[in-house]
């Protein structure tokens, strides 16, 4: 009970009809007051209207409780009834009663509020987090931390259950440690010796290879971890990860375990998981999605249209594709977007496309009859217009987006393109990504090495250690760049959520790949 050892008797957001009559003990913040007739009275469950006495007897209680300031706190006793018949508000769990007060206690008066704690109100990111306190009190932020929790319990109730049925040892492992080469920067912690620094982990890596080494073959930890970057909206300089590692397995062994992790934490009213999770490899990824954790939710696939665009008519696209055959052009189809796009839209997709590769972007709308308006329109000749609309499958209303140059770039740069799009569209009202709607999808099958910025070399995709693909071990010797790894991702929603892979567990394999590919 989540009154249990509390003044309350009972949460704001629990009271229904069926509590009718009941006295009740409820404490909280006061949302607003009307007419001095009614106050709204919130907590972290919900929130309940209260009707003010109207009697000379309890004039000084209603006068307390009509003048309070918002987000003051206040404990009240009274009377659960019905609201009145027409009254009932169908947009509140509570809509069907009130509490009629017939004590209050004012616990803290609030003073002038920076901000309004409202859903429909607008704040400044800035001022709510210099006022953190209050912005907590959102429901959006209460919805977070809950659900949260919610999961790391669930995540714990598993960790009992691998602890007792698949023997995995729960190991706190340190938060101070040496620094490790590569990888993101480390925050610097002094220590009492001159000249002497410890560094946060960036994860409990090291340590967990040691466990492994040591015998305790099967690991568990939610680690925290530290990593000194730049902020962005998917990576924060400390967070909490669940951490696995084990012995004498594979890939899809370590797999199904996070699978059947995910569906015992998965939250109520998010519906079912199922299992297996779908799979794809990096090249189908890089090649449909132009990125390496696709959402899956919404189309805008792209499409390789070299062959079409090769006499086109479009002469940088035609020299393009002649002077290197590693060049492609690309494109994709955002469908019914013209309608929807604004000039300053389609400027901020030109000048994305300019900060990634000098060529830029190609936009092209469908008008009726399957003409085309654009910069590039006038040059296409009849029969490429054609192709393109049957390749794509464009009708009127669509846009369609072209790039090229070096295939994996250009395909980097739609598939920045395609989200750019999709957020652009939403904000105008189409929905393309459903928030109801939860995509997992492994990721597998990555290059192991890829090359130096430079161009002096090759350099590890993920880490040194990464074992190369069973069937790609022979090209290690001979075309190191075309290995694949097995290193594998796990994608929600376009995020990556998890990851890992197998090691190299050949010490000749290791000692080769350091020696002389990555040198």
């Amino acid at each position: 009970d989540v009154s249990s050892y509390s003044l309350r008797s009972h949460t704001c957001g629990e009271l229904r009809a069926v509590h009718a009559g009941e006295d009740v003990t409820l404490c909280g913040w006061v949302q607003f007051q009307r007419k001095q007739l009614f106050v709204t009275l919130r907590d972290s469950y919900g929130v309940i209207q209260l009707v003010l006495p109207q009697d000379k007897k309890h004039a000084d209680m209603k006068q307390t409780l009509a003048h309070l300031p918002p987000e003051s706190v206040v404990c009240v006793q009274g009377i659960v009834q019905l609201r009145p018949i027409g009254e009932a508000n169908k947009a509140m769990s509570t809509g069907d009663v009130e509490v009629a007060v017939s004590k209050v206690e004012m616990v803290n008066k609030s003073k002038s509020l920076p901000f309004q704690i409202r859903d429909f109100f607008q704040v400044n990111e800035h001022l709510r987090l210099k006022h953190r306190y209050l912005d907590l009190r959102g429901s959006q932020l209460q919805h977070n931390l809950r659900l949260r929790s919610q999961v790391i319990m669930k995540m714990r109730e598993v960790n009992k259950h691998l602890s007792s049925q698949f023997r995995f040892v729960d190991v706190e492992t340190p938060t101070l440690f040496r620094r490790t080469p590569g990888g993101a920067r480390e925050f610097v912690v002094p220590s009492r010796e001159k000249g002497k620094f410890f560094c946060l982990p960036q994860s409990p890596q090291q340590f967990k290879q040691l466990l492994m080494v040591g015998g305790v073959d099967r690991y568990f930890q939610i680690a925290k971890c530290y990593r000194d970057e730049d902020l962005r909206q998917d990576r924060q300089p400390e967070f909490t990860q669940v951490d696995i590692e084990m012995s004498f397995v594979d890939q899809r062994g370590v797999e199904q375990l996070i699978e059947e992790l995910l569906q015992h934490a998965w939250p109520d009213g998010k519906g079912a998981l199922t299992l297996p999770f779908p799979r794809m490899q990096y090249k189908d990824a890089m090649k449909k999605y132009g990125s390496d954790k696709p959402d899956t939710r919404f189309g805008m696939k792209l499409n390789d249209v070299s062959d079409i665009m090769r006499s086109s008519g479009v002469t940088v696209f035609e020299r393009l594709l002649k002077d290197n055959s590693g060049n492609t052009i690309q494109a994709i189809n955002a469908k019914q977007a013209a309608p929807h796009m604004k000039n300053k839209d389609i400027e901020k997709l030109q000048d994305l496309a300019k900060q990634m590769m000098s060529k830029g972007l190609s936009i092209l709308q469908i008008l009726p009859g399957g003409e085309m308006k654009g910069a590039m329109a006038k040059h296409i000749s009849s029969p490429c217009r054609n192709a393109l609309l049957q390749e794509l499958q464009a009708e009127e209303g669509d846009m369609l987006l072209l790039a090229g140059g070096e295939h994996l770039k250009t395909c980097e740069l739609l598939g920045r393109i395609r989200v750019e799009c999709a957020d652009i569209l939403e904000t105008q009202g189409v929905q393309l990504r459903d928030p109801d709607v939860f995509n997992f999808l492994w990721i597998t099958d990555f290059p192991l090495f890829v090359p130096k910025e430079d161009g002096s070399g090759l350099e590890s995709a993920h880490h040194p250690f990464t074992a190369p693909h069973p069937d790609d071990l022979d090209l290690v010797y001979s075309h190191p760049h075309k290995v694949r790894s097995q290193h594998y991702d796990l994608v929600l929603n376009g995020n990556e959520i998890a990851g890992g892979s197998i090691r190299i567990h050949d010490a000749e394999v290791q000692r080769y790949i350091l020696e002389e590919v990555l040198k």
